[in-house]
């Protein structure tokens, strides 16, 4: 079966065009949408229009027009029409009326038209656009401006200013405004003489306004312009034109003067030939009433710059094409520009002007100087860059200079100087962020309708921006907030309000390293019945109630008794509680019998029940009539077959006569029916007998036959009675083969069909972590094998049918096995050859590049010989390391191996080895490879375990052997187990006589090679010796000892002193890890009596036991008072001073920028930061960090709007200092921003 049909991108079939119309006149737009029920709104400036007297709104189906009425200047504007997700622009072009002829029948003269034809060539409708490309309602998304700036018109030398206005009352923080000329060139980089940008702000109203003065206007200022604005995730344009007239000269143009030389002298005879004059003129000489600057004029050319740099050959052809004349004037000129072009001195080969690495890469800057012993500087940001750690590298060979940076990061990001004496060279780095993956892909859904939808994903980095689109158009915060963004660290969900049918669709999330899609469907809710109405008899005066129970309490329904609405009175009561719907009828009387129905409102189906009144009335005249049913009168046979479908309400309404009223049986076969099972109900009355039976279900199928009896008679008639149902499910289905991204499923038919033939099957598949079910297909599939398509490759999916006839849909199927959609894997990487012996060799490979998403079951080498095409496998099966050895080879031979990998697709293509390999051993010296930690003393303490592995090299394989200090080794004291590549060195337990040097040695015949490995094994040392009181004062003691006579075969590290009261003997710590052999213990306590010991410490610890003083010390009671010297403070006060000024910066707007200067000062000064005199201390956009005295400003990713005069002032009570630095910051250059200008000659040399 075909896959589903994507939705069209556009809700239009035909979109409305650009048109222009006369004042007073009528327009018209027309505008045919997709679905003939589609909700249409006009809008006019991003305000919606009403109908109205100026205005008409007109829908005739799918087909919707806008009529405007007496067109007049106010008009001219620009206007969208949006059906559903589309939005289309165009606009409105009025023109004035065409002026009646004067009196005297002379035609006033025309405005040249000349001038304002490329306007519209230059610049295509919105509506134009809008065909190319998906609807960009980006620009109306909040209609920012409160005043967007109008096209003007200025004369050539004249000033104009261009205004916009901003309501900020909304906003959640300041708006940032850009003016462009053209589609790319920013203006804040053109401030200066002839352009001013100026910004204010009214607290009252909460207005910005922002002004573009444009002073002193040349001809080239004419133009296209743009106005943006955007605060946070708000956005708004506007475009407008400047037209600039020339001056009108009162007598006309001297052309002489175009001649005149350039001389500084006076003489008219003396200086060079300037054409500039001529050339930019030339237009007004040929068409005298072009009075206009047409708006696309371009800038102008400096030919002297093209010409500076062409060949001499081409100086003709230039010179012909830019309209000079005098060539040896040119030669002359050219010829004294080239001489004042100054060579460098000091670089032979200069920076490049941009360099661009990935962030965590490293790059290296190298310029070539003509001096090979002279020393270069390296600056980053006008700071000299100390050579201090493994960031940066400075390298000198010959007369080539480099600069190596490592890890580059965002910060690194800079302008690099490289200076020798006074000249230097600069270059920008461009640092490259990685790009953004998707880690955690997007699920499909299926949900109903009203229902909210969240589709999740988890990218790499957090704070990344993504986008989302719908079936290929970009999805946006409207003004409904039918879409909302949320993002929560590495987590983007996208979140649907109230899903409807128009939400189904392909959404996909993108970041700039990769994309994820998930398909949303949308379906219609379906209304269950938990109880239907029933059928009443009731008694005059008595009271009727008719209840029902549905699924949704939120769906309302109306009451209609015989196809009419029920409307509430003083005897009707309609009741909605929750689920629950009722209609209460007091006081019934003979009129209320009737058919009553509920109808659930926006469902197409109804539950409907019957209102007997039961009237008593006595017939006192005897009369007898025998039974007769009446079948015939209801348009039926006898023996007609009633069709009822399982769960709904059969009920059998037989008309009857006679008299008296005869009694009713029924009965089915042999059995009579009676009203035991509580969904039967047998009601007689008169002229009718009714047989119910509520919820059918297949069992009450066959031949109902009904007898009525009287006195007179009795009747009989027989009733075929079929119970229809929805189908059995099919059995689990069979997932035939999988694909890249599809499978083949195949099942049986249902065991049942439900008394109806099976009109198709629906699938429905699911991701196997997923609780979701996506269904594959709406309509049918008759058929029983399906190729189901777009999986997603390495998911594990599930799959279930649906069978279905006439009446409805059974219950799925079970699941079937969990299957993969799977492609084979890239071919294996790196094959090569590892060892080659006489009758084996040895292959080693790496995992193929993709793997694709199902496991690596193994690798399959096989070999053939050389001038056979005949593979033969070299091993049974498959392995599933990267290397194999193939034995039993035949010495000699040459044979060709290749390796493929294998998954549940099959295998890869094959890796094979570039040319054939003849099967012979190859002799290798034997080699030791000794680890690095090995090379020093290998220390142990006594009792640990030691293990060494030492790998070697040799061919064939080398004699290993072991000796310590010279003499063998006894087995008894080590292990010793080799192998064919290393030896390993194993001691259970290690002890102090295992200490020594211990020899390798690995021998191929007469060749060897050694290594010795050098154990040092120690343990605790023992106690100090000889330890003694020397000498007592006032509350001192001095300790005296010598060292352990047992170190522990180790270095002693120190000591441990502790003293304890005689009379608590409670020991504490004096000194710990003291490594002088006498000591001073002080601050002992008057009137008590110590004693001391000390401990030995080395590498491995405390020694075990301690050494005690014999004797002990009592402290004497003196009366000496300590009367500490009277010393003068000395004062530290000093005023701020910067040791460190500010640097002047040139930086790319975008790019995080730093101010850093140093400043000292006691007691610490207050520092506060300046922009253009301005305070920016609470200005959020500013980071302000002082540590130790260095003082750095870190703007964060500045624009244009931020550059300007920095100050930093440092004050105290002592005084104060200030330093400034200027900062530039200037525009990013894209790439469309270089082609620009070639694209410009390219238009002027046609």
């Amino acid at each position: 079966m075909p896959e589903p049909v994507k939705k069209p991108i556009s809700a239009f079939a035909r979109k409305p065009k650009t048109q222009e119309a006369e004042e007073g006149s009528s327009v018209i737009f027309e505008a045919e949408t997709e679905k003939p029920d589609a909700k249409v709104k006009w809008q006019c400036n991003s305000k919606d229009i009403a109908s109205d007297s100026k205005y008409i709104i007109a829908a005739d189906g799918n087909k919707h027009s806008l009529t405007i009425k007496v067109i007049t200047k106010e008009d001219a504007s620009v206007y969208a029409v949006i059906a559903g997700g589309s939005k289309v622009k165009f606009e409105l072009k009025v023109v004035s009326q065409p002026a009646e002829a004067p009196a005297d029948g002379k035609p006033e003269e025309a405005p040249s038209h000349p001038a304002v034809a490329p306007v519209q060539e230059e610049t295509p409708a919105p509506a134009q656009a809008e065909d190319a490309h998906p609807p960009d309602t980006r620009q109306d998304l909040t209609g920012l401006f409160t005043e967007k700036p109008q096209s003007g018109e200025v004369t050539v030398g004249e000033n104009i200013t261009f205004v916009a206005k901003v309501n900020a009352e909304s906003l959640l923080k300041k708006p940032t405004v850009k003016w462009f000329k053209g589609k790319w060139m920013d203006l804040a980089s053109k401030s200066g003489k002839h352009l001013q940008l100026k910004e204010t702000y009214d607290r009252n109203t909460k207005v910005y306004t922002f002004e573009m003065h444009i002073i002193a206007a040349k001809a080239n200022f004419a133009g296209g312009y743009r106005c943006e604005v955007s605060s946070k995730d708000k956005f708004d344009s506007c475009n407008f034109d400047l037209t600039v007239h020339e001056a009108c000269a009162p007598e006309g143009l001297d052309i002489r003067a175009a001649f005149r030389r350039t001389s500084t002298d006076g003489n008219d005879d003396s200086g060079e030939l300037d054409f500039s004059t001529l050339l930019k003129k030339r237009d007004s000489f040929l068409k005298p009433s072009n009075r206009t600057v047409q708006v696309h004029t371009e800038t102008d050319v400096d030919v002297w710059n093209i010409l500076s740099q062409a060949p001499p050959t081409e100086y003709e052809k230039i010179a012909f094409q830019y309209g000079i004349t005098d060539l040896r004037g040119m030669l002359k000129r050219l010829k004294k520009m080239k001489k004042e072009e100054k060579k460098s001195e000091a670089f032979l080969k200069k920076l490049d002007p941009a360099y661009q690495v990935s962030k965590g890469h490293k790059i290296k800057l190298a310029v070539e100087v003509a001096n090979s012993d002279i020393e270069v500087k390296w600056l980053k940001n006008g700071q000299e860059i100390q050579p201090t750690g493994s960031k940066y590298i400075f390298e000198s060979v010959g007369n080539m200079r480099y600069l190596t940076i490592n890890h580059c990061s965002l910060a690194d990001d800079a302008a690099y100087t490289c200076k020798v004496g006074e000249e230097k060279c600069t270059t920008e780095l461009f640092v490259k962020e990685p790009p953004i993956l998707v880690v955690k892909n997007l699920e499909d859904q299926m949900v109903m309708k009203g229902e909210r939808v969240e589709l999740e994903c988890e990218v790499s980095e957090e704070g990344a921006n993504v986008k989302w689109e719908k079936d290929g158009v970009e999805l946006t915060r409207d003004e409904s907030f039918k879409y909302r963004f949320k993002k929560d660290g590495c987590k983007h969900v996208l979140i649907i309000n109230e899903a409807t049918k128009e939400d189904c669709g392909h959404y996909k999330v993108k970041t700039n390293g990769g994309e994820s899609v998930a398909e949303v469907l949308v379906q219609e809710k379906e209304l269950e019945v938990y109880q239907s109405i029933a059928d009443l008899t009731v008694k005059a005066k008595d009271q009727a109630v008719f209840k029902c129970e549905v699924s949704d309490e939120n769906v309302r329904g109306t009451w209609y008794k015989n196809g009419v609405e029920v409307k509430p009175d003083a005897r009707v009561n309609i009741t909605h509680i929750g689920r629950i719907h009722k209609l209460t009828i007091d006081d019934v009387k003979p009129e209320d019998e009737g058919d009553y129905t509920f109808v659930p409102d926006g469902y197409a189906y109804n539950l409907s029940a019957k209102l007997n009144f039961l009237e008593v009335k006595i017939d006192y005249v005897p009369r007898q009539d025998p039974p007769k049913i009446h079948l015939d009168c209801m348009g039926r046979t006898a023996e007609s077959t009633i069709v009822v479908v399982a769960g709904n309400k059969l009920r059998l309404d037989v008309p009857i006569t006679g008299d008296p009223a005869p009694t009713v049986i029924w009965t089915k076969g042999e059995k009579v029916v009676t009203e035991g099972d509580g969904r039967v109900h047998v009601e007689t009355t008169k002229g009718h007998c009714v047989f119910t039976i509520e919820c059918a279900e297949r069992q009450d199928e066959g031949i109902y036959s009904v007898v009525v009896r009287n006195p007179a008679g009795e009747d009989t008639a027989d009733i075929h009675v079929k119970v229809v149902d929805v189908p059995d499910p099919p059995m689990a289905p069979t997932i035939l083969s999988v694909g890249e991204d599809s499978c083949v499923v195949q099942w049986e038919p249902p065991l049942f069909d439900g008394g109806q033939p099976i009109i198709g099957y629906v699938l429905e598949r699911k991701k196997l972590k997923s609780y979701r079910w996506m269904r594959l297909n709406f309509d049918p599939y008759p058929e029983t094998t399906y190729e189901a398509k777009r999986m997603i490759e390495g998911v594990p999916y599930e799959m279930r049918i649906y069978a279905v006839n006439s009446i409805g849909m059974s219950r799925h199927s079970p699941a079937s096995q969990p299957f993969v959609p799977i492609a084979p894997t890239s071919e294996p990487l790196g094959l090569c050859v590892d060892n080659v012996s006489d009758t084996s060799i040895t292959l080693k490979w790496r995992r193929p590049e993709r793997i694709g998403s199902a496991d690596l079951e193994g690798y399959g080498i096989e070999y053939c010989k050389e001038g056979t095409d005949e593979w033969i496998p070299a091993m049974e099966g498959l392995t599933e390391r990267t290397s194999t050895v193939i034995k039993g080879l035949t010495t000699g031979d040459k044979l060709q191996f290749r390796v493929r990998a294998y998954n549940m697709a099959g295998p890869s293509a094959p890796a094979t080895l570039a040319q054939p390999v003849t099967i012979r051993e190859i002799m290798q010296r034997p080699k030791i490879w000794l680890p690095r930690n090995l090379r020093q003393t290998l220390i142990k303490k006594v009792g640990d375990i030691m293990n060494i592995v030492i790998p070697f090299q040799g061919k064939p394989r080398p004699k290993v052997t072991w000796s310590k200090d010279g003499e063998p080794l006894d087995p008894t004291l080590a292990s010793v187990r080799n192998s064919e590549v290393d030896t390993i060195f194993f001691i259970r337990k290690t002890e102090r006589k295992h200490s020594g040097k211990y020899e390798l040695q690995v021998q191929i015949e007469n060749v060897e090679d050694k290594a010795a490995v050098t154990l040092q094994v120690v343990d605790l040392p023992g106690p100090p010796e000889a330890l003694k009181i020397v000498d007592t004062w006032g509350f001192n003691v001095a300790l005296e000892w010598k060292p352990p006579k047992d170190n522990g075969n180790c270095e002693i590290t120190g000591y441990t002193i502790q003293k304890a009261d005689k009379k608590t003997m409670e020991w504490y710590t004096v000194h710990d890890q003291y490594r002088r052999t006498h000591c001073v213990v002080s601050d002992l306590i008057m009137g008590n009596e110590y004693v001391f010991r000390v401990f030995s410490i080395n590498l491995v610890g405390l020694s075990p036991e301690p050494y005690c003083t014999k004797d002990s010390v009592y402290i004497q009671k003196t009366g000496i008072i300590y009367k500490p010297p009277n010393y003068k403070d000395h004062d530290f006060t000093e005023a701020p001073k910067f040791t460190r000024p500010l640097v002047d910066r040139s930086v790319i707007a975008g790019y995080n920028a730093t101010l850093s200067c140093a400043v000292r000062g006691i007691p610490k000064p207050k520092v506060t930061w300046y922009k253009n005199k301005m305070d920016i201390s609470n200005e959020a956009k500013y980071r302000m960090i002082s540590k130790q005295g260095v003082l750095t400003l870190e703007i964060r990713k500045p624009c244009p709007f931020d550059g300007g005069v920095y100050t930093c002032k440092a004050v105290n009570d002592s005084g104060e200092d200030t330093v400034e630095c200027k900062l530039e910051v200037r525009p990013q250059i894209t790439r469309e921003d270089k082609k620009e200008p070639k694209k410009e000659k390219i238009q002027e040399a046609n």
